[in-house]
């Protein structure tokens, strides 16, 4: 690997913003491609990150930090990405589902969706059945990521997969649970596809599915 996206990964593991965009750009004026700077660079740092949360070796201030320091690396890399070279591995809707305000977890996801490349559109907290439907549908989402917090609260995942049948895009989505209450008993009993019990182990599921 170029030295400078060794450099690249180290920086962004320890959040170091202004560094990250200054060294973005050093790679860039070394001729190195755009999505071997994205890949190798900023989404392998996050990957380590990651793997460092599910470990215990840093926590939730640590993930932020280093997804900020990636957010700004993007920033700068994003118009030398235009020509195609770096496609998403997928697209992903995620939020908490209706009657739940809770986002922190959902937060977290988001970010380490983000780090392993895929697209994932955010709509937010308390969101009803029918708009996670409508948001798979328009924009061709072949992951759904659903999250509760509250135990009153967990059976709107239920309504959706109900939905998801009912309206017939079943089988051109993933369903992904989580949250406090959730099990993989629940995830089982509900006919969702998978249940993971934190942020980094959700991304690295939804990769699987996602290449499956």
């Amino acid at each position: 690997m170029h030295a400078v996206l060794e450099e690249l990964s180290q920086k962004m593991q320890a959040g170091k913003v202004k560094d990250v965009k200054a060294l973005v750009a050093q790679a860039l004026a070394e001729s190195i491609p755009a999505a071997e700077i994205l890949n190798d660079g900023l989404l392998s740092a996050m990957s380590v990150i990651g793997e460092k949360f599910k470990r215990n070796e840093v926590y939730v201030p640590e993930v932020l930090i280093a997804a900020r320091a990636m957010k700004a690396g993007m920033e700068e890399l994003k118009p030398h990405l235009s020509d195609g070279s770096a496609k998403p591995i997928g697209k992903a809707c995620i939020g908490t589902v209706y009657g739940d305000q809770h986002d922190i977890g959902k937060n977290l996801v988001k970010l380490m969706l983000e780090g392993k490349g895929i697209e994932v559109i955010d709509l937010g907290v308390n969101v009803p059945a029918e708009t996670f439907i409508e948001t798979v549908r328009r924009e061709g989402c072949q992951l759904l990521c659903l999250s509760a917090l509250l135990t009153v609260t967990m059976t709107a995942m239920k309504d959706i997969v109900d939905l998801c049948e009912k309206e017939g895009i079943r089988d051109q989505v993933k369903i992904m649970i989580g949250g406090a209450p959730i099990t993989q008993e629940y995830c089982d009993e509900i006919g969702a596809d998978a249940y993971t019990s934190d942020a980094a182990s959700a991304a690295d599921t939804a990769v699987e599915l996602l290449l499956a």
